[in-house]
């Protein structure tokens, strides 16, 4: 299994100590650089990933970010160890000055750097599809496969993970990674490349909390149902509630909590 490396530690217990070997999550840079169709490059900025399924992670940081709307305008996707390059089409329309970074990004914190927040409040993206009902019980039984089939995360205890379902709850994609927005990238990368559509898989669910960037990625896929087994922030469920996107929290076996977009959920 990748993702992960074992390391010699010390551990303490009670009153005694031990020499072992502990399985610790791969945390590593990945620079990105968009190429244009002219041949001009631009800097997007580095981010500290798990490394593996780098490419869906590079195609889904540039559709969450707005470098691209579709697949067709991307021609190539080249990974030179931690270093990657995109290369555009003719029919992009990528404006690099809304979109180059100017910090390095943590895992923590994939949209430290923007140089105002504001820019992303009233962001655009594709229309949310409003005619899709999902039953309440389906939601809690695909939070509760995604715990069973966090692999990473079962091994070294630092991963968060996501998935894709459809509506009638099968499990499409999974994804896991040290920063909770790469693992989302990586989701929304795998969905472009595979041409799976959010009309036939609207689920995402998220193995922590809500944050108001995981929010802005789902919108940005099209993604209309975001749920998450931790809690939401303001910021999260303002941006939610103002593109129409059904945010649910806190979900658990025998309850949830609905912050935005009701009309999608069927309480069964």
């Amino acid at each position: 299994m990748e993702g992960y490396r074992e390391k010699d530690v010390v551990r303490f217990e009670g009153h005694s100590t031990r020499r072992l070997s502990e399985p610790v999550a791969i945390e590593a840079a990945l620079s990105i650089r968009v190429v244009s169709y002219d041949g001009v490059e631009f800097s997007l900025g580095i981010t500290m990933r798990t490394p593996g399924q780098d490419e869906d992670l590079i195609l889904g940081h540039c559709i969450t970010e707005g470098v691209i709307d579709s697949a067709a305008e991307v021609q190539n996707v080249e990974i030179l160890q931690n270093d990657a390059k995109v290369y555009l089409s003719k029919q992009s329309n990528f404006q690099p000055e809304d979109h180059v970074r100017r910090s390095t990004r943590s895992s923590a914190c994939g949209i430290c750097g923007k140089e105002s927040i504001s820019n992303l409040l009233h962001m655009h993206g594709p229309t949310l599809d409003k005619r899709l009902s999902l039953d309440s019980g389906m939601i809690t039984e695909s939070v509760r496969e995604l715990k069973d089939r966090q692999d990473i995360f079962r091994v070294t205890g630092g991963t968060h993970a996501c998935a894709l379902f459809s509506h009638s709850g099968r499990l499409s994609l999974i994804r896991e990674d040290v920063g909770r927005h790469n693992a989302l990238d990586k989701l929304i990368g795998a969905m472009l490349k595979q041409q799976l559509s959010p009309m036939d898989f609207p689920l995402v669910v998220v193995s922590g909390r809500a944050s108001f960037e995981l929010v802005q990625k789902s919108i940005r896929a099209g993604l209309p149902v975001f749920a998450a087994v931790g809690a939401p922030s303001t910021l999260a469920v303002e941006l939610a509630t103002e593109h129409g996107l059904t945010l649910v929290a806190f979900v658990r076996e025998d309850r949830m909590t609905v912050y935005s977009g009701r009309r999608r959920i069927n309480f069964v």
